[in-house]
């Protein structure tokens, strides 16, 4: 694949993923009920017993999840303007690695109510997804100094 390709095939599903997340957590109550209604849960009677703590878990879930979105929308910006080593990045970095460990926090407080192994997946998941922003971020950070100082120089 051309990089052309692949950078507007990103862009695109950064922006699709984005603006679908927002309908899809504000509809969470009537969602949730109707896969509750619809599809046979295994524990099924555990579920409907916590609906109002999953819609309000999930609803927060899904705002983080959006917030990550739209720090990654922010600095795939700075890609399409071919500066990519800026301060700002290294700021969406330190917030997606902030968000990514509140999402593992909140995952595993849900294991609570009910636990399941794609659970404790995901809390795998984002803490490495954090602990992986969070030192990207410093690289970034060391990157955008060096380019600093390169053009100071020149």
């Amino acid at each position: 694949m051309k990089k052309e390709t692949v950078i507007i095939f990103t862009k695109y599903l950064l922006d699709f993923m984005y603006f679908a997340g927002i309908p899809v957590t504000i509809s969470l109550p009537w969602s949730v009920k109707w896969i509750m209604k619809f599809l046979d849960f295994q524990n099924y009677a555990d579920f409907k017993a916590y609906y109002t703590e999953v819609v309000v878990i999930y609803f927060i879930l899904g705002i983080l999840a959006i917030m990550i979105l739209g720090e990654l929308r922010k600095m795939f910006r700075t890609v399409l303007r071919d500066d990519c080593f800026v301060k700002e990045n290294v700021v969406s970095l330190q917030r997606m690695g902030t968000y990514s460990f509140v999402i593992a926090a909140i995952c595993l407080l849900r294991t609570i109510l009910y636990m399941t192994v794609a659970t404790l997946i995901l809390v795998l998941v984002f803490v490495i997804a954090g602990l992986f922003s969070k030192v990207l971020a410093f690289v970034f950070d060391k990157a955008v100094e060096y380019k600093l100082e390169n053009d100071l120089t020149i």
